[in-house]
């Protein structure tokens, strides 16, 4: 559905992006990562048409962005990193404009502003000035915006950015709502936030793509170890009590093929932080997160909470862009 190729943007002499060639196919939700000011925006400005690339050609659903501008602009939806409402608008007039002037009928603008305040949690403040909202609301009309005209495409600029935890966790579950009927393209430095609504990722660094897939296809490229997070319940073992039991655990997964360390972990990732049980990261030479529970329990430990360590994308992404910068 999106194919650029050979795409670069430059401002004067300096280069902002590229050369970046990849594909995108329908339906697919996309993650580009990277540090500030490596380009993300610029390339997601571009795929909106805010912006001309310098050379190269940019195709979406088949139409090229700089022949056919205002028939790619129909297929795609656009939050930028700010939301773009109007402050003395209510939500409801707003969503009717964004409509309008996205070529919709008044028709079509009438029956689709119900299914967009339910679809992006708005209906309670639709007759409130935008200025008026907080800012979580204020991304949520964003959005709102976005998919007015039910694009094919759907390209969201750090969707999370100045949101409280609360907030964020909304808009994820937002993302994940819309992924059945939308392409998404979303650009963060936010690790987190890529990892658990993104399918595959794109790493960006200096302009350029240096590295894509999913985050398990990353890791089997660039990591030599995994690290699994494991809670326990303090106590348990077959033979052992008190903290000669977490010792014991300790031990117990030492002894699996392919386990290169085990340490206690006060707050583990992936762990539950509930009084009387104690966490272990465990770094192994594969995905042993089965294995682990299997040991176990079978030598009488109740394991509480088990998985992947997200520090295995943080290395990724440091191991590829995290070098000094000048």
């Amino acid at each position: 559905m999106v194919q650029l190729t050979e795409v670069t943007k430059y401002y004067g002499r300096k280069r902002a992006l590229g050369p970046v060639s990849c594909e995108i196919e329908k339906g697919d939700t996309v993650g580009f990562l990277g540090l500030n000011g490596v380009g993300k925006t610029t390339l997601l400005r571009i795929l909106a048409c805010g912006l001309r690339p310098s050379s190269g050609r940019v195709r979406i659903d088949g139409l090229d962005v700089l022949q056919d501008p205002h028939e790619v602009r129909k297929r795609v939806g656009y939050l930028p990193e700010i939301p773009p409402v109007y402050r003395d608008m209510t939500v409801r007039d707003y969503l009717a404009f964004a409509g309008r002037i996205k070529g919709m009928t008044p028709e079509a603008v009438a029956r689709r502003i119900p299914e967009v305040e339910e679809r992006a949690r708005v209906t309670e403040v639709a007759d409130m000035p935008a200025g008026h909202l907080s800012q979580g609301y204020r991304q949520r009309v964003g959005v709102a915006q976005a998919i007015i005209h039910e694009p094919e495409l759907l390209i969201l600029d750090e969707p999370t950015h100045d949101l409280d935890p609360v907030q964020i966790m909304e808009m994820r579950g937002m993302i994940r709502s819309l992924k059945d009927s939308h392409t998404i393209l979303i650009s963060s430095h936010i690790l987190p936030e890529i990892s658990q609504t993104c399918d595959r990722l794109l790493i960006l660094d200096d302009g350029e793509i240096v590295a894509s897939g999913t985050e398990e296809e990353l890791g089997e490229m660039l990591l030599q170890s995994r690290r699994v997070a494991v809670t326990v319940r303090e106590g348990g073992g077959e033979e052992n009590n008190g903290s000669a039991a977490n010792e014991g655990a300790a031990m117990v997964i030492g002894r699996i093929p392919g386990v290169i360390g085990v340490r206690r972990s006060d707050r583990g990732e992936g762990a539950i932080e509930e009084t009387g049980t104690v966490t272990f990261e465990v770094e192994c030479k594969t995905d042993l997160r089965a294995e682990v529970c299997r040991v176990l329990v079978e030598n009488g430990y109740d394991v509480i909470a088990l998985a992947r360590a997200q520090r295995d994308l943080e290395r990724v992404f440091v191991g590829l862009v995290g070098r000094e910068r000048t």
